[in-house]
């Protein structure tokens, strides 16, 4: 189980969107080995106005912040980041300089998924990887 918010301005997403999704997911699935249809995305979109960040970083900036149960490997998490930093450049061909990316890992036991907590719900996925 993976929960990924992307925050960016709102000129960004409406030109990139679609391609942020495909590239976040594709780094994703390659790295932690999630399936295909586990696909959840937030994208908060934001006014000039309202995102604040250092001149050395262009219009494009984003900030993706990923929740995961624990249990992947240091590897594993090295590989979505530079998976992040790869696919994100191809398309839509953003600047490393201008991505960051946080890793949030959580016990099973503290999510909340389908009206179970999450260390009892049965997954169709491994998680150490």
């Amino acid at each position: 189980m993976g929960q990924i918010k992307i925050f960016g301005r709102r000129e960004l997403f409406a030109r990139a969107r679609t391609e942020i999704s495909d590239s976040i997911h594709a780094a994703v699935v390659e790295a932690l080995q999630y399936p295909e249809d586990k696909r959840f995305h937030r994208f908060i979109g934001l006014d000039d106005e309202d995102f604040v960040h250092p001149a050395d970083r262009s219009a494009d900036y984003l900030i993706i912040e990923i929740s995961i149960f624990t249990g992947r490997t240091m590897v594993a998490k090295k590989a979505l980041i530079r998976g992040l930093f790869s696919r994100l450049a191809e398309s839509p061909g953003l600047a490393p300089q201008d991505v960051e990316i946080t890793i949030f890992e959580t016990p099973r036991e503290n999510w909340g998924i389908r009206g179970m907590p999450g260390d009892e719900l049965a997954l169709g996925y491994q998680v150490t990887v």
